[in-house]
């Protein structure tokens, strides 16, 4: 069996505890993608969605992204997929053929239903070959007629259970007959495959013996008494074009592969970390190995050189650009676009690339203006999504973070679907602010990003609510939860927004460092809740109040 030629893959992907901007971003990104050629693009998450974002995808029938837990660099990155796999009954010979017509070094060998059995590499071929033709032991070969026929190209006479694989000795009928008898005699004849040229008396002995083949050779007939014999007796009789020396040799390629290739070469799983595999290759034959999927089947090969070159995944980054917020081991892969409107971090690239960012709303506004600049049209369930995502990162058109370009968008996009911008957005709020029978930690990290500034690392979260005395009756809750968060990164503190949807307020959550947690100068609530007026946006509004806050602290 030959596999197919792997593809490189381009994943759309948003930031880490996707919110639904970054998740709507990366499906409607991608359909623009694809309704553009590019068929290898595939629309990702970095985490799970919220109830808002499922709702919105349950709501207009849009599948969500594939989940992936982490890019952390996997065989799946990095394996040869363009190989050959043989069946464990296959030939020798027909094995030997491909590892020498494809220069390759390892071929898998599998069972009946396509799950790896073994490898072939020269190493245990030579070692075991070696073995086999020890002039110290008799030769004794596993095969079947039909193996033995295929291999030496023979003209088959007389056949008798040609798919029977078994073990039998061979024995060559060159000597004299009083000396070719005691050997006969010596073996179970009905397991003997007997060789010989135009020696009648041989011949005529062997299928009377009731020898299992009788293999004549320089493309000798026989006589068909004899041949007769053969049929009564149950004793193949196939005929090779080669002389007896070169039959003999040969005859050692009809056996299955199996007989040669290596059981105890364990294979790797595609989602096997190349950390951990590294070790493996450099001391397994042929410094490569065979790779298979969860279930067992032979999907490729992996060799060490494999691990030097580019992975075939490649990133399209939307609705972040700090790789902080970016799907763990994103820093392994070549990023080709960035489309976002949140503020720079400090990514760098050693190309170039298309990075877009503009100050709007929500990353879905830009993506919604890209498929208006290609002319492309936006399918009515993209742009329900895509509609979504507006009203969801403004506040249904409230936040401080809304611009015209937002409502222009948002308008155009109501027009597509006719549906109704306050309706929607009532719904949208009502799905986002359900927080019943969620723990603190779920609720934290739903939309949770990571920042640095002046060598601090802080994390700051945001739930949206209608009423935020809900969240202020669990307060011990979340600041635990929050702490055990900053404690175990080692941050300066752990920060949680709590937005009143209904007065267009917060109020924020802190763990902090207590000497750092002195500074803040926020107008305070209770212990460890501050009350930020009129504050809805953490890009626009809460990052700068922060910012200046940890600019202050490193100053001091």
């Amino acid at each position: 069996m030959e596999t197919t030629e792997r593809e490189k893959k381009i994943y759309v992907i948003g930031h880490r505890n996707p919110d639904t901007d970054s998740v709507v971003s990366a499906a409607a990104y991608t359909a623009l993608k694809q309704a553009q050629g590019a068929k290898n693009c595939v629309a990702a998450r970095a985490g799970k969605p919220t109830p808002q974002t499922e709702y919105i995808f349950n709501r207009f029938k849009v599948a969500l992204p594939e989940f992936l837990p982490d890019l952390v660099p996997k065989v799946a990155y990095h394996y040869n997929p363009n190989i050959r796999t043989i069946g464990a009954e296959t030939s020798l010979w027909e094995a030997m053929e491909i590892l020498e017509k494809n220069e390759i070094r390892v071929l898998p060998i599998i069972d009946a239903e396509g799950k790896y059995h073994s490898l072939l590499h020269y190493s245990s071929f030579a070692q075991k070959v070696l073995k086999m033709i020890n002039p110290q032991q008799k030769t004794v070969i596993q095969t079947s007629i039909d193996l033995l026929a295929s291999v030496l190209h023979t003209q088959a006479l007389v056949v008798h259970n040609e798919k029977e694989i078994r073990k039998s000795p061979i024995i060559i009928g060159a000597a004299e007959f009083e000396t070719f008898c005691e050997h006969l005699g010596a073996h179970i004849p009905e397991n003997t495959i007997v060789i010989t040229g135009n020696r009648v008396d041989i011949q005529k002995h062997a299928i009377e013996s009731g020898v299992r083949a009788l293999i004549v050779t320089s493309g000798t007939m026989i006589d068909k008494n004899l041949r007769e014999k053969a049929i009564e007796t149950g004793v193949s009789i196939l005929v090779s074009p080669y002389d007896t020396a070169s039959t003999a040799l040969l005859i050692i390629y009809s056996m299955p592969v199996t007989c040669m290739s290596n059981s105890t070469v364990r294979p790797v799983n595609r989602n096997d970390t190349t950390r951990k595999v590294a070790p493996l290759l450099s001391t397994a034959p042929g410094k490569s190995l065979p790779v298979v999927d969860d279930n067992g089947y032979a999907i490729g090969v992996i060799s060490e050189s494999d691990l030097y070159n580019e992975p075939n995944v490649e990133l399209i980054m939307v609705d972040h650009n700090e790789l902080s917020q970016g799907i763990e081991g994103i820093e392994h892969y070549k990023i080709l676009e960035i489309i976002d409107h949140h503020r720079l971090g400090s990514i760098s690239t050693r190309y170039p690339i298309t990075f877009i960012n503009k100050p709007v709303g929500a990353t879905s506004t830009i993506i919604t203006n890209l498929y208006q600049e290609n002319r492309i049209p936006i399918r009515a369930e993209i742009a329900s999504i895509l509609l979504c995502g507006i009203l969801a990162d403004t506040l249904v058109l409230q936040s401080a973070t809304t611009t015209a370009q937002d409502r222009d968008a948002a308008e155009y996009l109501a027009n597509i679907t006719n549906l109704d911008i306050d309706s929607l957005g009532k719904d949208l709020l009502a799905a986002a602010s359900n927080i019943s029978g969620r723990t603190a930690e779920e609720l934290i990290l739903q939309d949770m990003k990571e920042y640095n500034e002046g060598g601090f690392n802080f994390t700051v979260s945001q739930i949206e609510v209608e009423d935020p005395h809900g969240i202020l009756a669990r307060k011990e809750e979340f600041i635990s939860m929050l702490e055990a968060n900053r404690a175990r990164g080692g941050r300066l503190f752990s920060a949680l927004l709590v937005t009143d949807i209904t007065e267009l307020s917060s109020l924020l959550f802190i763990a902090a460092e207590k000497d750092f947690e002195q500074t803040l100068g926020l107008p305070k609530q209770e212990d460890s809740v501050y009350i930020m007026r009129d504050v809805v946006s953490r890009k626009k509004q809460l990052m700068p109040i922060l910012s200046e806050i940890v600019e202050r602290y490193q100053e001091r």
